[in-house]
This record gives C-alpha cells, structure tokens and sequence, in this order.
C-alpha cells in the first residue's frame, strides 16, 4: 500500500543530509545577526578613527563591545563555513574531495574563530 502515498511525502526531509531546512534558517539566522553585527563594527570602526593601541584595548575593554566582537568573529565564521559547505555540496562531485574539503572548511573555520576570539580576550583584558 506504500504506492498510494503522496511522492511529496515520501520525499519530504531526504534531501542529501537530511537537514535542508536546517542549513537555510541558520544560513538566515545568521545573515540576520551579522546586519546588526556590522552596523555596530562599523560604527565601532568610526568611533575609533584615529585611535591608537591603547584606545582600541580600552574600547574592547568594555564588556559589552567585548561580547560584540566576539560574536562578530564567531557568528561570522560559522555563516562562512555554511556558505562554503553549500559551495562544495553543489560543484564537488568527487565524495573523497568532498569530505576532505568539508572537514577542512570546518577546521580553519574553528581554528580562525578561536584565534581571533583570543585576539579580541587578549586585548580586552589586557593581557
């Protein structure tokens, strides 16, 4: 009796991974953030025209644009990686250059995201 079903409902959520949906609300999600995230940078960037060192730490010495930058750089990363995964899933056809490619995005994703966030602690906490 399985031919009597809808083929949109036997299709529905198999895509390649599964998770389709998922990918385009963060893919939006995160667009979303880094409009807000960038007007504060660029305000941030406006607000230190001219400044030197010392006033770029004691700027991101203040907590809240602390956790701005932070989250800049994070969520960022992470909307960069979605987009390059969706790159490589669409003209990658060779699964072994696939699966390298995509554990290498997600890699220097994590490893630039956390640099930059130790970056950004180093100077907002003085060290």
């Amino acid at each position: 009796m399985s031919s009597l079903r809808n083929p949109l409902e036997r299709a529905h959520n198999l895509g390649a991974a599964g998770d389709g949906v998922g990918h385009w609300w963060a893919q939006r999600v995160s667009a979303i953030l880094l409009v807000v995230l960038t007007a504060w940078l660029v305000w941030a960037l406006v607000a230190l025209i001219g400044a030197g060192h010392a006033a770029a730490a004691s700027f991101l010495g203040h907590p809240f644009h602390a956790v701005m930058a932070i989250l800049f750089v994070a969520i960022g990363f992470y909307h960069g990686q979605l987009g390059l995964q969706v790159v490589v899933e669409d003209y990658v056809h060779h699964r072994a250059t696939e699966v390298f490619l995509m554990i290498a995005i997600k890699a220097l994703a994590l490893f630039g995201g956390l640099l930059a966030v130790l970056a950004i602690l180093k100077l907002a906490l003085g060290v």
